[in-house]
């Protein structure tokens, strides 16, 4: 019963800081992934947040191409040489 309060309380802040879910939605959700996570074995879990992980990873590359911005440097350099007398 308590760890299906702290789901809702979770579920409801999260809620608030996602666009398109309001705060009974999350509350629900809160919930149902308590549910869900206890039913689950370790393997299951790990498996679930690595996927999570890659997916937002994955996201968040394509966004980046989509904007155009690229956090590789331009190929131009610059070299000094010193003369030997």
């Amino acid at each position: 019963m308590i760890g299906k309060l702290i789901g809702a309380f979770v579920g409801d802040k999260l809620a608030k800081q996602t666009r398109g879910v309001d705060g009974a939605t999350g509350a629900v959700l809160g919930v149902v992934a308590t549910t869900v996570l206890r039913r689950l074995s370790l393997p299951a879990m790990l498996a679930i947040g690595a996927g999570g992980y890659l997916a937002k990873k994955f996201a968040d590359d394509a966004k980046k191409a989509d904007s155009g911005t690229s956090t590789k440097t331009s190929g131009a350099s610059t070299t000094t040489t010193a003369k030997t007398i």
